[in-house]
C-alpha cells in the first residue's frame, strides 16, 4: 500500500505544480525510489487512457473515498503493470471492479481498432518539443547562503558562470556545464535541462531548492514584508512555503495547511532541511480553518495554490499533458471558487496570490472573475510584474493583470497567477509597479529585466 500511496502523492504534487517528477520522487521519503519512479512514469504515460477507463467504468462514482490519483495508479498496475502485488484494502477494491474495467478496456480497443494496450497511447504532443527546452532551475535558499556563494561553489565544481541572462533565448541556448542568473528572479540560477543535482551537496544540505521558475513566482509576487503573518493554504510538499520563509527571513509567522498526513510529514522534512523556523504546520483542510480564530487575526497575506488539473505540468520523465473531462474541470473550478472565497474572508487580509498549474480558462480567469464579482469592490486585481511577457486571457476587463507561463513562451512549466489586493480608501495604486515593489523591496528589488540585483552586505554561512 505504501508504494501506491507514495505514487498517488507524487501525481498530486505534479498536478499542483510543486516540482518535477524526479524532484517529487526523491523528496517523497519512499525507500525504493527506482520502483516509485517507474510506477509514476508509466502511470503518467497512460494518463489519457486511464482517465477514459475511470469515466467509462464509473469507478470514482462507485467509490467516493477513492482519490483520482490513487485510482489511476491502482488501475494502471491492475491492467497494464504487474497486477497489484500489494495494496491492502485498495487492492481488494480495485479487484472488485476488475471485470468492469477490463470490459471498458476491451471496448476502447474495439473503438480505436487496435489489439495491443500500447496502441491506445497517443503520439507525443507538440508541447513536448517545447517542454524539452525547459531548463533546470534552482532557487538559492537565502536562509542558509547567498547567490554569490552558490555561484562560487558551482564554479569550483567546474561549471562556467555566464552572468545574468538578458533574454529567454539565452536560457534556451544553455548547454554542458554552463549556468546563468535568471533574467527575472534575483535568487534563481538556470542550468541546462538535463542537469541532475539531486546528489549535489548544496541540494542535500538544503542550500538550494530544485524548483521550477513558474513555481517560484507565487511567493515572489505575494512579497510579504518581514515580520508578516502569512498563510500557505495548500502547502505540501513545501517548496513555496520555504520560499515564503526566505522572503520573511524567518521573521514573522507562516501557517501552512495540507490535509494529507504523509504530505505534511514530507513537508516537515523539507522545511527542516531548508532551515525554516516560525512555521506552524497543520494537517487540516484549509476550508475548515476558521477565519475568525484569533490565531489568524494578523494574517495579511495568503498564498493559495489549490488542487487543479495539472494540465500545465510537463514532467522531465515519460508522461503526457493531463486532459481532464469537462465534468472534472467543472468540479475543480467549483472547489477553487470555494477555497478562494474562503481565503478572502480572513479579516486582516491585504494581499493574496491565487495560482494554478493549469492551462484551462475554467480554473484560472473564470474562477478569479466569478469570485471578484461576488466580493464587489472589496478586492481588486493588481497588475503585478508588468514586464512579464505572458498575461491572462482577455475574457473580462482587467484579466490582462494576471500572469501566465508556458514552456514555449517563458521556458517554464505551465502556470497561472493572479494577485488580489484589498481595496483601501486613498490607497496608492500598485498597477504600474512590479510585484513586491511597495510592500517588500527586499526580494523584489532589481528584478525587472535589465536591473541588477543588489549585493548583500553580509554573506550567510559559506558552503565549502
Amino acid at each position: 500500500m505504501a508504494l501506491y500511496s507514495a505514487a498517488a502523492a507524487v501525481l498530486e504534487g505534479l498536478e499542483r505544480g510543486e516540482g518535477g517528477l524526479k524532484s517529487l520522487v526523491y523528496n517523497s521519503g519512499f525507500p525504493h525510489v527506482r520502483q516509485l519512479y517507474a510506477l509514476v512514469s508509466e502511470t503518467l504515460r497512460y494518463t489519457s487512457v486511464l482517465e477514459k477507463l475511470l469515466d467509462g467504468a464509473a469507478l470514482l462514482q462507485a467509490e467516493k473515498k477513492l482519490a483520482p490519483q490513487l485510482a489511476k495508479v491502482l488501475v494502471y498496475d491492475l491492467l497494464f503493470g504487474k497486477g497489484l502485488k500489494c495494496g491492502g484494502r485498495w487492492k481488494a477494491l480495485a479487484r472488485r471492479h476488475r471485470s468492469r474495467l477490463e470490459a471498458e478496456l476491451a471496448r476502447m480497443k474495439v473503438r480505436h481498432k487496435v489489439s495491443r494496450n500500447e496502441d491506445l497511447l497517443a503520439p507525443e504532443k507538440t508541447v513536448s518539443a517545447a517542454a524539452s527546452q525547459v531548463p533546470r532551475y534552482i532557487r538559492v535558499n537565502t536562509l542558509k547562503t547567498c547567490v554569490d556563494d552558490v555561484i562560487d561553489f558551482f564554479k569550483r565544481q567546474g561549471y562556467a558562470y555566464l552572468g545574468k541572462a538578458a533574454t529567454v533565448e539565452e536560457l534556451k541556448a544553455l548547454s554542458g556545464k554552463k549556468f546563468l542568473l535568471d533574467l527575472h528572479l534575483p535568487e534563481l540560477l538556470v542550468f541546462p535541462a538535463q542537469t541532475d543535482l539531486h546528489d549535489n551537496l548544496l541540494y542535500t544540505s538544503g542550500h538550494i531548492i530544485l524548483q521550477d521558475k513558474a513555481s517560484c513566482l507565487p511567493a515572489f509576487l505575494l512579497g510579504p514584508v518581514v515580520g508578516s503573518h502569512v498563510i500557505d493554504a495548500c502547502a505540501a510538499p513545501g517548496n513555496k512555503t520555504s520560499h515564503l520563509a526566505a522572503i520573511l527571513k524567518n521573521k514573522g509567522q507562516i501557517f501552512a495547511f495540507d490535509v494529507d498526513p504523509k504530505r505534511v510529514a514530507t513537508m516537515n522534512t523539507l522545511l527542516t532541511r531548508a532551515g525554516v523556523t516560525g512555521c506552524q504546520l497543520a494537517q487540516q483542510d484549509f476550508l475548515t480553518v476558521d477565519p475568525r480564530d484569533p490565531k489568524y487575526s494578523r494574517v495579511t497575506h495568503i498564498l493559495l495554490d489549490p488542487s487543479c488539473s495539472g494540465s500545465g505540468m510537463v514532467t522531465r520523465g515519460p508522461g503526457e499533458e493531463v486532459a481532464p473531462s469537462a465534468e472534472r474541470l467543472q468540479a475543480l473550478a467549483g472547489f477553487q471558487r470555494r477555497v478562494l472565497n474562503h481565503a478572502l474572508s480572513f479579516p486582516a487580509l491585504q494581499r493574496l496570490v491565487y495560482s494554478t498549474c493549469s492551462l484551462h480558462q475554467e480554473e484560472n480567469e473564470d474562477v478569479v472573475q466569478a469570485v471578484l464579482q461576488e466580493w464587489g469592490s472589496a478586492f481588486r486585481l493588481v497588475t503585478a510584474f508588468p514586464s512579464w511577457p505572458c498575461r491572462g486571457l482577455a475574457v473580462f476587463s482587467g484579466a490582462e493583470s494576471c500572469l501566465r507561463a508556458s514552456p514555449a513562451e517563458t521556458l517554464t512549466q505551465g502556470f497561472f497567477m493572479a494577485v488580489l489586493e484589498r481595496c483601501r480608501e486613498g490607497a496608492a495604486t500598485l498597477s504600474s509597479l512590479p510585484a513586491t515593489a511597495k510592500e517588500n523591496p527586499q526580494p523584489g528589488e532589481g528584478t525587472e529585466p535589465g536591473a541588477a540585483p543588489k549585493k548583500r552586505k553580509k554573506k550567510k554561512q559559506q558552503v565549502k
